[in-house]
């Protein structure tokens, strides 16, 4: 038996595709991020280490994450890359050990197919891939033995270069054309469309006001025909808009752009505080449930 087949999806290894199960008027699923590196722009490496890692994803699955996004590479803009077997190191062990005792589904963020393949191997279900199956030429064929759901992500250059000065003709169109024909891609490659999902690239060469357009106009994509992923949470252009804070201290902003995505039909948000998201959603979510009350009388 291949690797490949000994990862292929069963009924008893392989979880239901959490967007296809959700309740009915539940809501975006919650994806929370544990960033396994010195230098995230978002927490400053503060779960790089095991311990800390694996605090924080009991912490996030507690606080009512619906999944758990694992990366052991920053993506941050003029990050550089980390070597292959730096990036199984910081991941591979915390996969493990997460899915030996948090039953939450596990993405894991890289475009690296070893890593990839290793993560599922290790328990993770998911593969985060924001090069869209373009940096890794092995990745599709990863993805297309073993069935692993996958999320494809729109970036224009590389975290290096992507934003050094990113410029569209037609921002929203030449997003949209992207993620079709990666997605045209997949499925030429053997891939099911039920098992993909699409990411506008929040951050990913845009300017501040390119982040905005896509945030107010996410249901251009919906007719694509996947769920959509939006991971707006604590980046840098809720700074810009807040007087230069922090990343840290950027929750608040992030939950009104939390908001505007799952209002414009984002399936899943990938945030970094899934308690501050979990609250805000059950009262949003409940309001937006409500009946009229019935008149007196």
């Amino acid at each position: 038996m291949s690797v490949t087949d000994s990862l292929r999806p069963s009924s008893h290894s392989a979880p239901p595709l959490p967007w296809a199960v959700s309740p009915p008027g539940a809501g975006p699923l919650l994806m929370g991020i544990i960033n396994v590196t010195p230098d995230s722009f978002a927490d400053g490496g503060e779960f790089f280490h095991f311990d800390q890692a694996l605090a924080q994803a009991r912490a996030l699955a507690a606080a009512g994450a619906d999944l758990l996004d694992i990366g052991g590479e920053s993506t941050r803009p003029f990050a550089d890359p980390v070597p292959l077997d730096e990036e199984l190191r910081r991941t591979i062990p915390l996969i493990r050990a997460v899915r030996a005792e948090i039953p939450l589904p596990i993405s894991i963020d890289t475009y690296k197919a070893p890593v990839a393949q290793a993560a599922l191997e290790a328990g993770a279900h998911i593969i985060n891939d924001i090069s869209a199956l373009r940096f890794d030429p092995h990745m599709v064929h990863l993805v297309r033995e073993t069935r692993a759901p996958v999320i494809l992500m729109h970036m224009q250059g590389t975290p290096r270069d992507m934003q050094t000065n990113p410029r569209y003709a037609d921002l929203l169109g030449e997003i949209k054309a992207f993620l079709d024909e990666r997605l045209r891609f997949a499925l030429e490659n053997g891939l099911s469309q039920d098992r993909i999902v699409l990411d506008p690239g929040i951050g990913f060469g845009k300017t501040f006001a390119h982040n905005l357009e896509i945030l107010n106009n996410l249901e251009v994509f919906l007719d694509l025909g996947c769920p959509l992923l939006v991971g707006p949470s604590r980046k840098a252009f809720l700074g810009h808009l807040l007087g230069g804070l922090p990343p840290p201290q950027r929750d608040v902003g992030t939950l009104a752009a939390l908001a505007l995505a799952a209002l414009k039909g984002a399936s899943i948000l990938r945030v970094h505080n899934v308690a501050f998201a979990r609250q805000f959603f059950q009262v949003f979510h409940a309001i937006r449930r409500a009946t009229p009350a019935s008149a007196p009388g």
